[in-house]
């Protein structure tokens, strides 16, 4: 379970989030520190000053936490600050250019790589993003499933979910944990819970999703965000799924 809210806001706000999921068996604490929004003049993230306050919180806390970078600067930054795990967005994954230079920025750490979707419903373009990690050299890869951007888009999700795709994904790289983002493809809070028990009913291996104290009011995304509590119950559900099948 990878959980934690759209964007880093404040040290206050994350530590009373890293307080919230603490107890609540989350394994990584997300937070968005570099926004890249559709057009200038919203929100786009703290930037460095939030690295600093993830690295406090996480060695208080005990969780580890990642960041999205969009480039090789950004790499450069949450190494310095200690990130544990770097994703790959879906805008930065569309553009094979870029991913080379991240992918160049980030040779032979030991960094783990998780890498969205592109925007399109491409998957030799999904695929060509994880392998060049690895032919720099970054062993530990995972990849998220975040959906897709149509522009008639004919079901009741933000992004199309395409669920074929990812399928074909593990069919041919069954080594890859595969994750399932349905906060980026609900858009709607009151979707995330159907979709996410979807994903666990598909053998995904585990789930990315995006949490607020107070998301009505969140920076960015905030329709997006599920509340803490309703998170809670998410995760109990789905540790319920699991102890039934083990």
């Amino acid at each position: 379970m990878i959980a934690g809210p759209c964007s880093a806001e404040s040290p206050e706000q994350l530590e009373g989030l890293f307080r919230a999921l603490a107890p609540l068996g989350v394994h990584l604490f997300r937070a968005g520190i570099w926004k890249p929004r559709t057009r200038p003049g919203s929100f786009e993230g703290m930037g460095e000053i939030a690295l600093g306050w993830l690295q406090e919180l996480k060695k208080e806390f005990s969780m580890p936490v990642a960041v999205e970078v969009g480039e090789p600067k950004h790499v450069d930054l949450a190494l310095k600050y200690g990130v544990d795990v770097i994703w790959i967005g879906a805008r930065t994954t569309v553009n094979p250019f870029l991913v080379q230079q991240l992918a160049d920025a980030l040779r032979g750490t030991p960094v783990p790589v998780m890498v969205k979707n592109p925007v399109n419903p491409d998957l030799n373009l999904w695929l060509g993003a994880i392998e060049r990690f690895e032919q720099a050299a970054i062993s530990d890869l995972a990849a998220i499933h975040r959906g897709f951007s149509l522009y008639h888009n004919p079901t009741q999700y933000r992004n199309t979910p395409h669920w074929s795709v990812p399928v074909e994904l593990k069919r041919i790289r069954p080594d890859l944990p595969l994750f399932h983002d349905p906060s980026h493809i609900a858009g709607k809070r009151d979707k995330i819970a159907e979709l996410a028990q979807k994903a666990m009913d598909m053998g995904f291996d585990g789930l990315m999703i995006e949490t607020h104290d107070d998301p009505d009011n969140a920076l960015s995304d905030g329709p997006c965000m599920l509340p803490v509590n309703q998170l809670a119950d998410l995760i109990r559900r789905a540790q319920d799924v699991r102890s039934a099948l083990t």
